[in-house]
């Protein structure tokens, strides 16, 4: 495992090799009076969070609250494993959420059917959670977790119908989950800061991403926590890179759509765009952090198909 990283006094962030990979998805550790965890990744994530917390020297049976931005695996499908680990929090998520959680047959069917024999090793297993210790929030409730830092969540549709963003008052921070795309850790570690949209199936929606990305403008925004991944301290920079993206991915996909090409030609063009803008700031063709944007682009195209066939 990666050493947990500590972003701000109060924060870290476990590494949790989603898909076998660094610097994927990562669980935050807010370290205040009501200890709390948002995200788990997927359940095979959950032992890089055990041994997180043990190198941070905390308890698990401290943990009061977990929250999940949204229900996909990759977010959320630890949950009913990591809860087990930790019997007195409460599982923090909207309340469309909320009956997947309790009956996760739907999330398993869906996902399998994605990533078919690859689903066993990237997820299982994924658990109930007990009705009892979920807690559904609804835009604009708080949370307070200490006499200094208070939690508002937020409901931030476009990714998903179902997806909360968590605005964090200590250090002026946000929780995007996937509201905000993807930031490539990989890249900002020599200097360059990409942001892609993510527009994973099966609820992408590009207004409605840009409306929750503008309700996230009139917050104080000076921090901002990626699902994928880590903290960028430049959020005008990120709307920058969603204003920039969002529109050629949706127009690359009516593209691919008018001539008959599938996911794969659709992922392909875009990434061409990605290594062309990629080029001109120095990045090597073979630099790791394609490997990401390439399954992440295979997802995206999938997403974005999908959200088109809808418009007809």
């Amino acid at each position: 495992m990666n050493a947990p990283v500590s972003l701000t006094p109060s924060i870290s962030i476990i590494d949790g090799f989603d898909m076998g990979m660094p610097e994927r998805t990562g669980s935050y550790i807010l370290n205040e009076e009501k200890l709390t965890i948002i995200e788990t990744g997927p359940s095979p994530s959950v032992k890089h969070i055990i041994d997180g917390f043990k190198a941070l020297d905390l308890k698990l049976e401290d943990v009061e609250y977990i929250i999940l931005t949204h229900i996909h695996l990759d977010h959320a499908g630890g949950a009913g494993l990591l809860i087990q680990h930790c019997p007195n929090a409460k599982v923090i998520v909207h309340p469309k959420g909320k009956r997947h959680l309790h009956d996760p047959s739907r999330l398993i069917m869906g996902a399998k059917a994605v990533y078919k024999e690859d689903f066993d090793r990237l997820f299982d297993p994924i658990l109930p959670i007990a009705e009892e210790k979920l807690l559904p929030v609804e835009d604009g409730d708080t949370l307070t977790l200490s006499d200094t830092c208070t939690l508002t969540f937020l409901h931030t549709p476009g990714h998903a119908a179902h997806h909360i963003s968590i605005y964090e008052s200590k250090t002026k921070g946000i929780f995007t989950g996937d509201t905000l795309g993807v930031r490539y850790e990989p890249l900002s570690k020599d200097g360059v800061e990409l942001i892609l949209p993510s527009t994973s199936p099966n609820q992408f929606d590009p207004e409605a991403t840009i409306q929750s990305m503008k309700r996230i403008q009139t917050f104080d925004v000076e921090q901002i926590y990626f699902g994928h991944y880590s903290m960028a301290s430049h959020p005008e920079l990120v709307y920058t890179h969603i204003e920039k993206w969002l529109p050629v991915f949706v127009q690359k996909g009516k593209e691919a759509v008018k001539d008959g090409l599938g996911v794969n030609e659709l992922a392909a063009s875009i990434l061409e765009a990605v290594q062309h803008d990629l080029d001109k700031k120095g990045v090597e063709r073979d630099h790791p952090a394609y490997e990401h944007i390439r399954l992440d682009l295979k997802v995206c195209s999938m997403g974005i198909i999908d959200y088109l066939s809808k418009q007809t």
